[in-house]
């Protein structure tokens, strides 16, 4: 299960935005601080979202390998990149980035479930095996960023049910979700059929 926090015990600070023109388009990227952990979350954002309804938003976890280095052993990177093109498509939207690697685990211990995944676990026992649980995500910076931003409601980019469920749970006005369906690779699709069967994930797997 992901973790959620009392929020009103919380606080976040916006340091600083700026323009990030991208190759889906003209954003504005907000980098804060919080009393919770002490990473830096950001929110990329496109539009006016503040005082909108149904604004698309993506709560994303961050992923080095996905992400950065475009590995193929997960979808996260193609998830990023196509949350921005949808958003900037709309004209409007928000991402949220937040430094939650290998599902809130850290990069040291999701290296060493990757080399689990490697001897046959799949990515939920390869996660117990090290000591910790499927999901240790919060989302709770996630919500009040969302709140800073002044949206009314959100549409999320999520094929996870769970992540719906948690900011329902922080007060966040989830009203619709789209999908974000996946490219199968050799790589990832038995990663991908983990998500679904144990982890309630969204997907329609290959025959």
């Amino acid at each position: 299960m992901a973790a959620t926090t009392n929020s009103t015990a919380v606080q976040i600070e916006r340091k600083v935005l700026t323009r990030l023109p991208t190759d889906a388009g003209d954003f504005r990227l907000a980098l804060y601080h919080n009393s919770l952990d002490d990473k830096e979350h950001l929110a990329l954002v496109i539009g006016e979202p503040r005082g909108r309804s149904d604004v698309l938003v993506r709560v994303h976890s961050e992923c080095f390998t996905g992400d950065v280095l475009g590995s193929q052993r997960c979808d996260c990177g193609e998830q990023l990149r196509r949350s921005m093109h949808l958003m900037a498509h709309e004209g409007q939207g928000i991402l949220l980035y937040l430094r939650q690697e290998g599902r809130g685990i850290g990069l040291l211990d999701k290296l060493r479930a990757y080399n689990l995944q490697d001897q046959g676990y799949d990515t939920v026992e390869a996660n117990l095996a090290l000591g910790h649980q499927a999901d240790e995500r919060d989302y709770t910076v996630a919500a009040l960023i969302l709140r800073d931003w002044g949206v009314r409601s959100i549409r999320l980019l999520t094929n996870n049910p769970l992540k719906i469920d948690s900011l329902r749970a922080l007060d966040v006005n989830v009203t619709g979700r789209v999908p974000l369906a996946p490219t199968f690779t050799p790589n990832n699709t038995s990663y991908l059929r983990t998500k679904v069967e144990r982890m309630r994930h969204l997907l329609q797997l290959p025959v």
